[in-house]
């Protein structure tokens, strides 16, 4: 796992542990997709201090909100809420597209998309699964993965290209 430096792009620190995708933070510890588990991790030593099953196969994103782990199921095209003590699935939402990345944002679940050459960034009202804003990347923009800065800035994997790119998240309509 490798923290980098949002503004500069350079690694702040780095933890030697088997990460596969998706990576969240609870406030003090660090969840890391590794396969078919879910670790939970110290971020100071690095140490796995516990594992959970991950839902289903091909686990494509991981987020934190509300005390869950929000979990993306890439080919099942779900989004999973599940325990992060005993890794029981509380409820699952169905997408239209393969889910390659999640994130919470300013209490806004988003979700990452990849099918082809399309790709797309798409807030989801985590409820119903309605789309509420999609935000369509250009033609052969993959994304392969999806954190925010807490802001208004969304970080997407760019699969084999190795770039990590920014998006600006649009401006919150009223509620």
């Amino acid at each position: 796992i490798t923290a980098l430096d949002p503004d500069s792009g350079k690694t702040k620190r780095a933890i030697k542990t088997s990460a596969h995708a998706g990576t969240a933070f609870d406030g003090q510890h660090l969840f890391q997709i590794a396969e078919d588990t879910i670790q939970k991790i110290d971020p100071d030593s690095g140490r796995v201090l516990s594992t959970i099953p991950a839902p289903g196969g091909g686990v494509s994103g991981l987020a934190w909100a509300e005390g869950s782990l929000w979990v993306g199921e890439y080919r099942a095209r779900k989004i999973h809420q599940v325990d992060p003590a005993t890794g029981k699935v509380l409820r699952s939402i169905d997408s239209n597209r393969f889910v390659t990345g999640v994130t919470w944002v300013d209490g806004d679940l988003w979700h990452a998309t990849w099918e082809g050459d399309e790709s797309s960034l798409r807030q989801i009202d985590p409820a119903t699964g309605d789309v509420l804003t999609q935000l369509d990347m250009p033609e052969g923009t993959g994304i392969s993965g999806l954190e925010s800065d807490g802001g208004d800035r969304l970080f997407c994997g760019g699969g084999k290209s190795g770039k990590i790119r920014v998006v600006r998240r649009p401006k919150r309509a009223a509620r």
